[in-house]
């Protein structure tokens, strides 16, 4: 595990040297960061750190998104999402997965009361229809694993929420 500063994150090239695979499922909200703090992270330092992994070796990259990622959107979120997903691919790796996962159920340290109660919505609404609306953050994170233990799909894979929760069941 290694600690950097994402504001100088070439000084840090070296943590990204010598892996094989790469995860990435950094994202802010723009409620905690304002709009300009939003692009910056979930884009900025998105596309520089998949650029550090491919350039220290890195074939294999593993791109958190979100469902309705589109670089056309109206939306700020949708759309940086989509572009993110695009400059990602871009970098060249031998193989991109792109999840695309609905609305992430977990528990967080920090109070976002909106997003609480939508969870407690989702909640009752993924017993009857669970793979619709959201997922478990468990769910996804298994089903990144379950990713890279299996051969690739082409050079780009995106995978929308169905799957995600059929492949975190491996």
């Amino acid at each position: 595990q290694a600690v950097v500063d994402f504001e100088r994150l070439s000084e840090h090239a070296a943590a990204f040297r010598g892996h094989d695979v790469g995860f990435c499922c950094l994202g802010t909200t723009r409620a905690k960061a304002g709009a300009a703090g939003f692009v910056h992270v979930d884009r900025d330092y998105v596309v520089q750190a998949a650029e550090l992994a491919r350039a220290g070796g890195c074939r294999h990259f593993i791109l958190q998104s979100s469902r309705g990622a589109n670089r056309h959107s109206g939306f700020l979120y949708l759309r940086v999402k989509g572009e993110v997903e695009d400059l990602v691919q871009a970098v060249g790796f031998d193989h991109c997965t792109i999840f695309r996962p609905a609305v992430l159920l977990c528990k967080r340290q920090e109070s976002r009361p909106a997003e609480w109660v939508a969870q407690k919505l989702l909640g009752v609404v993924a017993w009857a229809f669970p793979t619709a609306y959201s997922v478990p953050v468990e769910t996804v994170a298994r089903a990144m694993v379950a990713i890279v233990l299996q051969p690739g799909k082409g050079k780009v894979e995106v995978l929308e929420n169905e799957t995600i929760h059929e492949l975190g069941k491996a």
